[in-house]
C-alpha cells in the first residue's frame, strides 16, 4: 500500500469527508466553534479595561470606581478562564469520541479485506494506520479548523480594537506583519515536509519491529542479532533525523517570531513615549498596546502551528480514507444460507493465481461426495493449500466454477459458508487469551458444556484440566506456552465445537511426534465422522483409507484414485509412497 502524501494544506474533499465523521456529534462541534469564537471575542476586553482604568482613574481617590473596574477585569478573566477550560475539554472529548468511531470503522474494514491484501501490505503499516494516524486526528479537532477560525477572528478583532485605540501605533505594528507572515509561511512549508518524513519513518519502524519480533526465533537461531540490530539502527536513525528536522524548524521559528514581536513592541514604546510627552496619548493606551501586541502576534504565530496540525490531519486522513475506500475484499453478494448443506464439493476447470500470470492452480476439476474424504498430495508448491483458500473463499479463482451441493460458492452468504467449513492448519494460530476463547472465538452460542464435550471427544479434556485454571488458562501470544501437538489438539476441539459440514486438514500431523500423532489421528477420526473432508498430507500413512486421492504437480492434477489404484498405476504417487516408506 503506497504512502499518501498530500501536498495541500486545505484539501476540501478530505475535510468534507472528515466532517462526515463529526456528523453524529455536529451539535457539540458547532457549540465548540461557538465557545472558541466567544473566547476570541473576549480577548481584547481586559486590555481595554486596563486602558480605561489607567487613563481615567490613575492618581484619583475614587476607590469605589477603581474597585468596580477591577471587578470587571476579574470577571472578564474568570469568564475567559471558564471558556478556555470548556473549549479544551470539549475539543478533547469530541476528538477522542470521533477517533474511537473511526478506529472501529477502520478495524472492521481491515478484518474484511481479502488475504491477498495482507500478502502485499506490511502489518506494521496497518498498525500505524489504526493507531498513530488516527491519533493525529485528535489534534485536528483540538487544534484544527475550529481553533484556526478562533485565531483568525481574534486577529481581526484585535486589529479593529487597536485601530479604535490609536491608529498610529497600529500602523507601526502592521509594518512588522509581512516579516511575521513570511517567516510563518517558510516554517509551515518546512514542517509539512518534515511531517511527511516522520510519518513514513514511523510506518517503516512499526513494520520492521513487528516483523522481526514475530520472526525472533529465526533471528536468534541463525545468530543474526547484530545484523538485525544494524538494520534497526538505520531505520531508527531515519526516524530520529526526521523528528530533529521538525524540532529544528520549531527552534528557529518561535525565536524569530519573538524577535519580530520584540521589535514591534520597541517601536510602539518609542512612538508612544513621544506621544505621551506631548500629552497626545495616555499611559493606559501604551499599556493596552503592549498587551495588544502579544494578543495580535500570538494568533499569527499559532496559525503556522495550526496549519501544520491541519496538514498532519489531512495527510493522516488521506491515508486512512485510502484504506477505508479500498475495494480489495471478497464480494459478499450471496444470499443463500449454508446452514443445511450436505457437503458435496465440485471444482470445475478452476484456474487461480495470486498474481497473474503466475498460475498456481491450472484447470483443476474434481468432485468430493458428501460425507466422503478426499486427500490431496504433492510436492511443495504444487497448489494444494491454494485449493483450501479457494474452498473457503479466502481467494476467488480467475476462471472456472466451485460449487457446494451444486450451488456456486459466490451464491452463498460468505459468513454462513465459512461457518460450515472448519480448517485445521499445520501451523496452528492461538490468540493471546484463554483456551476457552481460542475454542469458541467469541461465539456466544458455544457453551462451556459444548466445549467440554468436544474436548472429551478429541481426547484433550484431561490435559486442559491439568493446566492452571483449566479452560481459563492463558496460552500467551500464538500459544507459545503449549507444544505443537497440544496446540494442534486444541485446534481440533475448536473445529469440532463449531460443528462444520466440511472439514479441511492442512498437513495437520506433519509437525508432531509419533505418540502425539496417534492422539491426533484419533481426533481426526472423531472430527471427520459424518463430514465431508479434504485432507492435505505429507505422511501418506494418514490417508490410506481416503475415498479419493488427488496427486498434484505444478498446479495440475496428474493422478486420482484410491491408494490401491494409484499404486497400481506406478506413477507419481507410487514414487512418493515407496520413497517415504523406504525412509
Amino acid at each position: 500500500m503506497k504512502e499518501a502524501n498530500s501536498g495541500k494544506t486545505f484539501d476540501f474533499q478530505i475535510i468534507k469527508r472528515l466532517y462526515g465523521f463529526i456528523q453524529p456529534y455536529r451539535f457539540r462541534f458547532w457549540f465548540l466553534v461557538f465557545l472558541i469564537l466567544c473566547m476570541a471575542g473576549i480577548s481584547p476586553v481586559v486590555p481595554l479595561l486596563i486602558r480605561y482604568t489607567l487613563d481615567n482613574y490613575l492618581g484619583l481617590t475614587f476607590a469605589s470606581d477603581l474597585v468596580r473596574m477591577l471587578g470587571w477585569m476579574l470577571g472578564a478573566l474568570l469568564l475567559q478562564t471558564g471558556l478556555q477550560f470548556s473549549t479544551s475539554y470539549l475539543a478533547g472529548y469530541l476528538g477522542q469520541t470521533v477517533i474511537r468511531d473511526i478506529r472501529i470503522q477502520l478495524y472492521e474494514k481491515i478484518v474484511n479485506l481479502r488475504l491477498a491484501f495482507f500478502d502485499a501490505t506490511p502489518i506494521g503499516r496497518l498498525v500505524t494506520r489504526t493507531v498513530s494516524d488516527i491519533e493525529t486526528l485528535n489534534d485536528v479537532f483540538s487544534e484544527g479548523l475550529a481553533s484556526i477560525a478562533g485565531d483568525l477572528l481574534q486577529l481581526f478583532l484585535i486589529l479593529g480594537v487597536m485601530f479604535y485605540a490609536d491608529w498610529r501605533l497600529t500602523l507601526i505594528i502592521i509594518a512588522t506583519v509581512p516579516f511575521m507572515v513570511f517567516s510563518t509561511y517558510v516554517f509551515k512549508e518546512y514542517i509539512k515536509k518534515s511531517f511527511n518524513e516522520v510519518r513514513t519513518a514511523v510506518a517503516n519502524l512499526n513494520s520492521f519491529v513487528q516483523e522481526h519480533i514475530s520472526g525472533m526465533l529465526i533471528v536468534q537461531m541463525f545468530h543474526a542479532e547484530k545484523q538485525e540490530l544494524a538494520k534497526f539502527n538505520r531505520i531508527n536513525e531515519e526516524h530520529r533525523d526526521a523528528n530533529i528536522r521538525g524540532i529544528l524548524a520549531y527552534s528557529v521559528f518561535f525565536p524569530v517570531a519573538d524577535v519580530i514581536a520584540a521589535i514591534g513592541t520597541g517601536l510602539v514604546v518609542w512612538a508612544a513615549s513621544t506621544y505621551i510627552v506631548k500629552e497626545e496619548m495616555g499611559v493606559g493606551t501604551l499599556t493596552a498596546f503592549i498587551m495588544f501586541i502579544n494578543l495580535f502576534y500570538r494568533p499569527i504565530r499559532m496559525l503556522a502551528d495550526r496549519f501544520n496540525t491541519l496538514q498532519m490531519g489531512i495527510v493522516s486522513t488521506e491515508r486512512i480514507l485510502t484504506l477505508l475506500d479500498s475495494t480489495d475484499y471478497i464480494q459478499n453478494n450471496g444470499t443463500i444460507q449454508a446452514d443445511h448443506i450436505e457437503g458435496k464439493i465440485t471444482f470445475s476447470d478452476v484456474t487461480f493465481a495470486y498474481q497473474e500470470p503466475e498460475w498456481v492452480v491450472k484447470n483443476v476439476s474434481f468432485t468430493v461426495e458428501a460425507g466422503k474424504t478426499c486427500a490431496i498430495v504433492g510436492a511443495t508448491g504444487a497448489g494444494k493449500s491454494s485449493i483450501i483458500g479457494l474452498l473457503g473463499r479466502l481467494y476467488d479463482c480467475q476462471s472456472g466454477d466451485i460449487n457446494i451441493d451444486g450451488v456456486p460458492l459466490t451464491s452463498y452468504e460468505i459468513g454462513s459458508l465459512r461457518k460450515n467449513i472448519a480448517v485445521v492448519l499445520q501451523d496452528v494460530f492461538l490468540f493471546s487469551s484463554s483456551i476457552a476463547y481460542n475454542i469458541h472465538l467469541g461465539d456466544e452460542s458455544i457453551t462451556q458444556d459444548k466445549m467440554v464435550e468436544a474436548a472429551k471427544a478429541v481426547g484433550v479434556h484431561d490435559f486442559i484440566l491439568s493446566l492452571p485454571g483449566g479452560y481459563d488458562y492463558e496460552v500467551k501470544e500464538r500459544g507459545a506456552t503449549l507444544s505443537v501437538g497440544q496446540r494442534q489438539l486444541i485446534s481440533f476441539v475448536r473445529a469440532l465445537v463449531h460443528n462444520p459440514k466440511i472439514i479441511v486438514l492442512d498437513e495437520a500431523t506433519s509437525s508432531v511426534d509419533s505418540e502425539t500423532e496417534v492422539l491426533i489421528q484419533q481426533a481426526i477420526s472423531t472430527l471427520m465422522k459424518g463430514r465431508t473432508a479434504v485432507v492435505i498430507a505429507h505422511r501418506l500413512s494418514t490417508i490410506r483409507n481416503s475415498d479419493q486421492i488427488l496427486v498434484m504437480d505444478k498446479g495440475e492434477i496428474k493422478e486420482r484414485g484410491t491408494q490401491d489404484e494409484l499404486l497400481a498405476l506406478d506413477g507419481l504417487y507410487a514414487q512418493l509412497y515407496h520413497l517415504q516408506f523406504r525412509k
